[in-house]
């Protein structure tokens, strides 16, 4: 954990800017990094032993099976951080051994083509960059002899039904749904252009997202940037789009609106105060209108991005809806890449207001679809309304009753103060009205994964549904 908080050149948003260590007396580094070279991990130096151990520390260990994680404020849900991207857990001994970690500026990219091994059923044979990736059964995988109850028991566990796996890289979707419809693959990614393919036909079966889920497409009004950093002017927005015609055309017919941030499968933190998701209505959309006093409304800028096709579907939804009040709407689509760029820190999103050309008014937090980065109930609205966002908060959102809510899932283990708090800023949020949330039913928006019925029975997919995996979990796989 110590190499990722060096690799992000000591930055406090290291663990996805959950502020739970202190890291003023942490001194890891260059040197720290000699010293791990020189003895290794395993049979680690007097100097080096000195430094694990050392309790000031946030992080440190009290023998060869024992860590310990010293918090700097109660956080209940800090188990949650120890999985997708926070978590990441690799052997360090391995990186060691392969030139380090690099540095922040200069990662070390030999792990691109001979990712670290791990401890799972299935190991990396050969990793062709853009191609393909070909996965084998590991042979020193510890649950190899599990038994079938055991694998019932947690079927993440099971080592494996096949011996070799190869995933294969393509963009083109034809090409996808080529290879799907012939055999020569089971299972594929297919989105819009074929997806009118898949539905009707018996002989395909594709993945829907469960319905408490936290996947969701969102779109953020800016509140920095005029004429959107008028409160009016976004209640105008979001009660001028007409939502059963946003997710039947942009998500396939299957989406539904949520109350943002948070996600239904958080219960007891999601929309405490009871609100509805907003309304379309145009009479209510040209009161609020009026009410902002601008007497030349101008044009506002939608940007998302052009390699996606739902997020120019939605745009041009989105124009057409506003335009029944009198709000032009730009189209501004660019690359994925270029996309993202224009996204970043909170404090990055605030520089970009200065830039005409790239700051707009409506734009998608991550150009494209949205899944938790951590098991906890406090990650959407870190991610999307807070001034310490990595990246999410494109909407240049903060407001200290939402910030203190916030807070209080990281200063608190009383669930009645936070919800509380939480029922305070959903209301704040709520008038303010700086996102749209759209819950997801496929789970790339406007397509998902899909497989043949008869070849492949059945699998599991990554739990949290976050984007980050969006294959079967391979070992899982069985078939029919």
């Amino acid at each position: 954990m110590y190499m990722i908080y060096f690799v992000t050149a000591n930055s406090s948003s290291w663990l996805d800017s959950y502020n739970v260590f202190n890291m003023n007396t942490a001194n890891f580094g260059p040197s720290t990094i000699s010293l791990m070279n020189q003895s290794g991990l395993a049979n680690p130096g007097q100097a080096l032993l000195s430094i694990m151990d050392n309790n000031s520390w946030p992080i440190y260990v009290t023998g060869p099976y024992q860590i310990v994680f010293q918090l700097a404020h109660p956080f209940q849900y800090f188990l949650g951080l120890t999985i997708v991207f926070a978590g990441l857990i690799f052997d360090s001994q391995y990186v060691l051994e392969h030139g380090g970690p690099g540095t922040a500026t200069a990662i070390n990219s030999f792990f691109n083509q001979n990712p670290i091994p791990g401890t799972g059923p299935y190991e990396f044979s050969h990793v062709a960059e853009q191609s393909y990736a070909l996965f084998t059964q590991n042979p020193n995988y510890w649950g190899a002899n599990l038994t079938p109850q055991q694998i019932q028991a947690n079927p993440f566990l099971d080592p494996g039904h096949v011996k070799n796996v190869v995933i294969n890289y393509k963009t083109d979707d034809i090409s996808r749904y080529t290879d799907l419809s012939t055999g020569k693959a089971q299972v594929a990614v297919i989105e819009a252009q074929d997806w009118n393919s898949i539905v009707p036909n018996p002989k395909f079966v594709y993945y829907q997202v469960p319905k408490y889920s936290a996947l969701e497409a969102l779109f953020s009004l800016n509140t920095k940037l005029y004429p959107t950093n008028i409160t009016d002017v976004r209640q105008a927005i979001v009660h001028a789009i007409n939502y059963s015609d946003l997710i039947s055309k942009a998500f396939l017919g299957q989406g539904q609106e949520l109350i943002a941030p948070e996600y239904p499968i958080y219960g007891q933190y999601y929309n405490t105060p009871g609100l509805q998701p907003y309304q379309y209505n145009l009479t209510l959309a040209k009161q609020y209108l009026s009410e902002a006093n601008i007497t030349n409304m101008p044009s506002i800028t939608y940007t998302a991005s052009s390699t996606t096709v739902w997020q120019g579907i939605a745009g041009q939804v989105i124009q057409a809806d506003l335009a029944q009040i009198g709000i032009t709407v730009n189209l501004n689509l660019v690359p994925y890449a270029q996309c993202q760029t224009y996204q970043g820190t909170y404090t990055y999103n605030l520089q970009l207001l200065k830039n005409s050309s790239v700051a707009s008014q409506i734009a998608i937090p991550g150009c494209g679809p949205w899944g938790p980065s951590e098991l906890t109930p406090a990650d959407a609205w870190t991610d999307f309304v807070s001034n310490r966002s990595t990246i999410g908060n494109v909407a240049d959102y903060s407001n200290p009753v939402v910030e203190t809510a916030i807070n209080s899932f990281f200063d608190s283990q009383n669930t009645t103060y936070i919800q509380g708090l939480l029922t305070k800023a959903q209301t704040q949020l709520y008038n303010d009205a700086p996102l749209i949330t759209i819950g997801l039913g496929l789970w790339l928006v406007d397509g998902s994964i899909v497989w043949q019925k008869g070849v492949i029975n059945s699998f599991l997919v990554d739990p949290l549904t976050t984007g980050t995996d969006t294959m079967p979990i391979l070992n899982t796989i069985t078939f029919g």
